[in-house]
């Protein structure tokens, strides 16, 4: 079984009735105990310090959430109140996506039962994303000589437009986003391959588009380790999607994904992205597809 990253702090006390689904990292981590996927337990990660956040973020920012200051018009834009809870779960998820990737590295599979989010730019965080865990997880292994290059494939049903932003000027740090094309953010910033898809595609379409552009760019990149945001909005029921996929289409692309980086020898290294609505038991079993995918044998 590959290694799995987990923190209680992962999930922070929201408002009663708010409308980021924070229960679903508690049903995620159900999920995976009950399908025996976890059978040594979580690996803990430590809190991501200043210093390491801030080779994604304006270190102005980062202050800012550490000490409870983000200015109202930023956290407006976040969705979330960004008090010491939330900042704390920021750093624990950004711990976790960082350790994932270390343990890829010499595992060659891992994942974090959070992280993947993507929205978070440099200046300040945007769609229920306060830092972009990916982008500060890819950055310090780059900086440090972990890794040469990485691919980020990025198939949250939003476009990753923080990634985007962040990795910009990084061209050994790729990034490819399959999204739905009329769903947020509605100014787009370019990522080195887009692939905005049209509303209500299914899960047949939607896996010829996988199919088309997954393998084709970890073969351009030839990563040392490929991020995979494994979003699960991308389904049906999703309250903030808008495609059409059936929890066994999201089952089949999570399998893809990670036969894919397997069959090369990649490192790979799973967040779960977004999945929204009323339902966290449902979605946390979504979420446990593809570190289930990861668990198999001979994929």
């Amino acid at each position: 079984m590959p290694p799995l990253v987990s923190h209680q702090h992962y999930e922070a006390p929201l408002p009663a009735r708010h409308r980021f689904p924070m229960g679903k990292y508690g049903a995620l981590r159900r999920a995976l105990e009950a399908e025996g996927i976890v059978p040594d337990g979580f690996v803990g990660p430590e809190p991501a310090d200043a210093g390491t956040i801030g080779l994604a973020h304006d270190p102005a920012y980062v202050e800012q959430v550490f000490t409870q200051t983000v200015p109202a018009a930023i956290e407006r834009r976040i969705g979330l109140p960004i008090d010491a809870g939330v900042a704390r779960r920021a750093r624990a998820s950004i711990g976790g996506t960082l350790l994932a990737a270390r343990l890829a590295l010499e595992h060659g599979l891992s994942g974090s039962t959070a992280g993947g989010s993507h929205h978070a730019q440099r200046a300040g965080g945007a769609g229920f994303c306060v830092f972009n865990d990916v982008a500060v997880a890819a950055l310090a292994l780059h900086r440090e000589g972990a890794i040469r290059r990485a691919l980020v494939v990025d198939l949250d049903v939003h476009q990753g437009d923080g990634t985007a932003d962040i990795l910009r000027d990084e061209p050994d740090l790729v990034t490819l986003s399959i999204h739905a094309e009329k769903n947020y953010p509605v100014r787009k910033i370019a990522s080195d391959r887009d692939v905005g898809l049209p509303d209500a595609l299914e899960d047949d379409a939607y896996l010829q588009e996988i199919a088309a552009h997954v393998p084709d760019m970890m073969d351009r990149v030839a990563p040392d380790i490929v991020f995979y945001n494994a979003g699960v909005d991308p389904h049906r029921e999703d309250r903030l999607g808008r495609l059409a996929l059936s929890d066994e289409g999201l089952w089949r692309r999570d399998r893809f994904v990670v036969a894919e980086a397997r069959r090369r020898g990649i490192p790979l290294v799973a967040v779960i992205g977004g999945g929204y609505g009323e339902d966290s038991e449902a979605i946390g079993k979504r979420h446990a597809l593809v570190f289930r995918a990861m668990a198999e044998r001979g994929v």
